[in-house]
Formats: structure tokens, C-alpha cells, sequence
């Protein structure tokens, strides 16, 4: 079945840039030009994704008008002439059928996804988390879409980390491998270094078929007194199979103060417009830091 549909959560408190996401959602941060978010929505659509489903919680109102239109704003770049930028916002009003619904509770992943089930019904969808920007020249998600639409089962996008970083993720404990396709035995929500069963971890995309939701529904919960989607996973592994893709492409979590700081300056490196100026900043501030 053709995936149409996409839950993107977006209720997190942002806890690890305060202050400055006190009063402004993480997902509204800038890298460059564009709030995070934008970057999501945009891998989506560019997957094939048509309606997406953002779950928010409070003092996120302006994710909500970020996505729609501002019609004073649209008349006042009209008068002056300004059509390029006009053109460009009135884009992302019209990027993809987008729809709200608040997480009521901090409850973890799993739960926000459960948020999303009277919109996505009885039909495959996607997941994208918001903390990890991937740029690839094949979107990471449609990597994943690709995969789903040959073996119908879920599927999770994997990249490898360093051994110091594998207490952060899900990681998962593979079967088999095809490529860069593996077939999975098992996933583990944050293991130490020592319980990890490999060093190649979940990566923030997921392709899932709706049998998740009866899973979630009745699910306890895990790690941090949060419903776990990894421990959702698990359960589906032990009935189903599960695959994980390699994801091709260079990931950026801007959930970390120097991810965001290094996603920054790359995709500002990526524009032609800034590149030189970029280079000649890097280069200068290079001697600076030297001569010090």
C-alpha cells in the first residue's frame, strides 16, 4: 500500500536548549533560514507524503501559524514588490495537508503516536521525529518508503554510532543482512555500551503498519516512565518482522547544542549565496583562535 500519511511528534518541553526554547518551541528553532521543523515536513513531501498529522502540546501555537498563511504579511511583500520571498512563503502554506493534535500528556514517543490513530486509521504511515535533520539526495524517509513497499513490514531508519553515544538510542540487534537492508532480532531502548547488542542505532524515521496502535494502546511503561515506541517494536519483533535501513546521507541531531551549532554551519556551506562568505568567516576566525 502506497504511504500517504505522516505523524511528525512535536510535544517535547525542548529541556536541553533552555532558555531559549522557555517560551519558543525547539521545533521553531533556525537552521539558517528555516525553523526545524520546515526541513521535516519538507522530507516528507518530498517522499510522497501528503497529509501529515503534527502532535503538539503547550506553547506550540506557532508551529500551527508558521504552516499557515498570513495574509497581512503576503499583502505587505505584494506592495513591495517583494515576489521572491512572497513566493516562497506562500509555499510553505501549500506544502502538504497538515493537521494538529496536542499530546495531552508528557508520556513519551509511543504515546504520541498513539495521539495520531483516529487520523491515520487502518493504513501504513510514517513517523519522522523532529531532532534529526537529514540531508541525502534521496530523502531518508523515502528510503525507508521504498523498502516498506517491497516487504510490507515495519521498518526503522539505522545509521551506526560511536560506542560513547549507544546509551542514547534504540539500538537494534540484527538478523540478517541484505545491503543495507537488515532483518531484525530484536530492538533495546538505551542499553549500556556493554548490553548493546550491535553499535547501529534507530535514527528518528520510521515506516509502521497500524497494528502498532493495539500494541501501544495496552504497552506499559519503560524507560523514564514513558511508553517506549522501541518496546512497541520489540513486541511487533517477536510476532513479525521487522527491517532496518542503512540511511544513506548525513544526519544532524539538533537536539544537541553542537549538532545544531555543526547543522547550522554545514547547510549554510550547502548554499551557494553563503558559501564564500561562510569559508572566509571559518578561515579568518581560524587564524584568530590560533594567534591566541
Amino acid at each position: 500500500m502506497t504511504i500517504k500519511k505522516a505523524v511528525i511528534p512535536a510535544a517535547g518541553l525542548g529541556t536541553r536548549f533552555l532558555p531559549a526554547t522557555k517560551a519558543q518551541p525547539k521545533e521553531m528553532l533556525p537552521v539558517v533560514d528555516k525553523p526545524a521543523i520546515q526541513y521535516i515536513v519538507e522530507e516528507a513531501v518530498a517522499s510522497g507524503i501528503e497529509s501529515i498529522i503534527i502532535v503538539t502540546g503547550r506553547n506550540k501555537r506557532s508551529i500551527e501559524d508558521h504552516f499557515d498563511r498570513s495574509i497581512e504579511l503576503e499583502q505587505t511583500l505584494e506592495e513591495k514588490g517583494k515576489k521572491e520571498i512572497l513566493a516562497e512563503l506562500q509555499g510553505i502554506s501549500n506544502l502538504a495537508s497538515i493537521h494538529y493534535i496536542r499530546q495531552r500528556e508528557p508520556l513519551g514517543l509511543g504515546h504520541a503516536v498513539l495521539s495520531a490513530r483516529q487520523f491515520i486509521g487502518d493504513e501504513p504511515f510514517a513517523v519522522l521525529l523532529g531532532d534529526d535533520l537529514m540531508m541525502s539526495k534521496k530523502p531518508a524517509l523515502r528510503q525507508l518508503m521504498d523498502v516498506h513497499e517491497k516487504m510490507g513490514t515495519d521498518v526503522v531508519g539505522v545509521q551506526h554510532v560511536a560506542p560513547e553515544d549507544v546509551s542514547k538510542y534504540g539500538i537494534i540487534d540484527p538478523r540478517a543482512c541484505t545491503g543495507s537492508v537488515y532483518e531484525l532480532a530484536d530492538l533495546v531502548e538505551k542499553p549500556s555500551v556493554d548490553e548493546a547488542p550491535s553499535m547501529i542505532a534507530v535514527m528518528g524515521r520510521y515506516v509502521l503498519n497500524p497494528s502498532i496502535f493495539p500494541v501501544l494502546e495496552f504497552l506499559e511503561r519503560g524507560t523514564g516512565g514513558e511508553i517506549q515506541l522501541t518496546d512497541a517494536l520489540r513486541k511487533q519483533c517477536a510476532a513479525s518482522p521487522i527491517h532496518a535501513v542503512l540511511l544513506e546521507g548525513q544526519r544532524y541531531d539538533i537536539g544537541d547544542k553542537f549538532g545544531y551549532l555543526r547543522a547550522g554551519i554545514e547547510m549554510a556551506l550547502s548554499r551557494p549565496e553563503m558559501r564564500g562568505q561562510v569559508l572566509a568567516y571559518l578561515d579568518g576566525l581560524h587564524g584568530r583562535m590560533a594567534v591566541q
